[in-house]
């Protein structure tokens, strides 16, 4: 049987402390939330490496290195709000639930927003609100929100989504350019999202974040 609390915290002293992630809310959440309980059983084995997690259904958890440095960036405060896209099996959501007052996570891929929430709840994390329904269509009825973050790559993101972004909010997702990526940050200022990039990142681009072909006359 597998030590997964020595585990974890090789992952965080090798995987997160080194790039930088110092703030204390953010490693005190990523030693305290089980990464293996938020996997299938069968890949619970998987759980620390050092690169993304494929899920069923193409859902990725992302490497610890690539959370902890969105999350750094994202500098998420205790009373704020943050949706959270492509939650999975609810693992990115339990961490931020504990550096956010509440988080609304979406998953579109059947069954699995409901073994997230189960899951979630029998961790005693309360704080959490999962809904099933398309990822690029975010949550709109319980916006606007602080803070989103986008748990996979994009081409492109809808307006839908930054919509419910609320004025000065912060916004993390990784920008996929074929094989290559790069995660970046954007503040939302006069309505409009002003984007910079905080390090270089890769996942599998999310369905309704690929870039739509323009007509060509």
């Amino acid at each position: 049987m597998q030590d997964f609390a020595t585990l974890r915290t090789v992952m965080v002293d090798t995987q997160v402390r080194p790039q930088d992630v110092t703030k204390f809310n953010i490693i005190e959440a990523m030693l305290s939330v089980a990464r293996e309980v938020y996997l299938p059983e069968a890949m619970r084995n998987v759980a620390y490496i050092g690169e993304n997690v494929t899920l069923p259904g193409g859902r990725v958890v992302l490497e610890p290195r690539t959370q902890g440095k969105m999350l750094d960036a994202l500098n998420v405060a205790q009373d704020e709000l943050v949706l959270d896209l492509g939650c999975g099996l609810g693992y990115s959501a339990a961490v931020m639930a504990h550096l956010a007052e509440a988080v609304v996570a979406v998953e579109e891929i059947e069954g699995m927003a409901e073994d997230a929430q189960s899951t979630l709840s029998a961790q005693g994390v309360d704080n959490v609100a999962v809904i099933e329904g398309a990822l690029a269509a975010g949550s709109a009825k319980h916006g606007p929100y602080d803070v989103i973050c986008i748990e996979g790559g994009v081409q492109d993101i809808p307006s839908a989504v930054t919509d419910q972004l609320k004025e000065g909010g912060r916004i993390a997702a990784i920008f996929m350019d074929g094989p290559v990526g790069e995660c970046r940050i954007g503040h939302k200022l006069d309505g409009k999202v002003n984007w910079r990039m905080a390090f270089n990142a890769t996942a599998p681009v999310l369905p309704g974040f690929t870039k739509q072909a323009g007509f060509i006359l």
